[in-house]
């Protein structure tokens, strides 16, 4: 087991590196970063200027080593655009992220897990096309398009939550139902197929020759040994909604690191920007390192 989690924390390692040569690379062969910050009118003198400021004057390496030991520190130097450290910015909006994530995921695992169960309990039947049509119908629409749908019906029309914003939990409903329906097709399917494989087992068939409940049977023996797959799809879903989390965020006006990324971008806050892409890219990798963990516990034949 030892040995399983040290392969796998290595990689992790070797894979965070290599994602931060991969974005700080990108971003400093995106094309002249002074004079994009100046303007076309910039003179001389003050392209060299910003170039000092921001260290573009010093070999690629230099920066790289310097960059990355500041970002290993939590240090990512300052926002160009906030004129506050880029590490304050993101303390203050992840929370709001993480919220929405772990909200969204809870909406996803409420949908998905009864409604993969309901169709594998009845295969082929209406039952299951219901259940199999309402998560496609969730995989169909923009999440984008069903966050307004939510907004006209719920805030405008009836009133009931508010449109915008993230001051309350009132406010993080309507954007976690439109990012977890969103996310739902793909487990309601790995739900139904493993709960399919594992009911048709042996040892489900001893559990109702023994006169164990349905209930028991479902829960206990069949829904254990279905769920394994099906953990390791969550971790890398809150990992995609961190992620992906920029669009809805935008949408319903949250204050989130989604929202820092899309104001980053348009204002070419060149700091800011590489700090958010290397942190979404190491929660990812975190994630599916505590998926394989989690899986080499469920189940030992993984671990050998």
């Amino acid at each position: 087991m030892l040995g399983y989690l040290a392969q796998r924390l290595g990689l992790a390692v070797l894979v965070c590196l290599t994602v931060s040569l991969i974005t700080f690379s990108l971003l400093s062969a995106s094309g002249d970063i002074a004079s994009a910050i100046a303007g076309e009118e910039a003179t001389p003198q003050q392209l060299a200027e910003i170039r000092a400021e921001l260290g573009l004057d010093r070999p690629w390496l230099v920066r790289y080593l310097g960059w990355l030991g500041g970002a290993l520190q939590g240090d990512f130097g300052d926002s160009l655009f906030f004129r506050e450290t880029v590490a304050d910015l993101i303390i203050h909006r992840l929370p709001n992220t993480l919220l929405l994530a772990a909200m969204s995921l809870g909406v996803m695992l409420s949908l998905a897990i009864p409604l993969g169960m309901l169709a594998a309990f009845r295969p082929n039947t209406w039952i299951d096309r219901l259940a199999l049509s309402i998560a496609v119908l969730g995989q169909a629409m923009p999440n984008f398009w069903f966050g307004l749908i939510l907004i006209v019906v719920f805030a405008l029309n009836f009133g009931v939550l508010p449109a915008s914003g993230s001051s309350t939990t009132w406010h993080f409903i309507m954007p976690a139902i439109a990012l977890g329906y969103y996310a739902t097709p793909p487990m309601m399917r790995l739900t139904r197929a493993g709960m399919i494989e594992v009911l048709g087992q042996d040892y489900i068939r001893t559990a109702h020759a023994k006169g164990l409940s349905m209930k028991r049977v479902l829960f206990k023996h069949a829904l254990r040994n279905a769920i394994i797959p099906v953990v390791a799809l969550t971790v890398v879903q809150f990992g995609n909604m961190l992620g992906g989390s920029v669009v809805i965020e935008t949408v319903f006006g949250i204050q989130g690191v989604g929202y820092l990324a899309w104001e980053s971008i348009t204002r070419l806050d060149v700091p800011v920007v590489q700090a958010l892409m290397l942190l979404v890219a190491v929660f990812y990798i975190v994630l599916v390192l505590v998926s394989d963990f989690v899986n080499a516990w469920l189940d030992p034949k993984i671990r050998k």
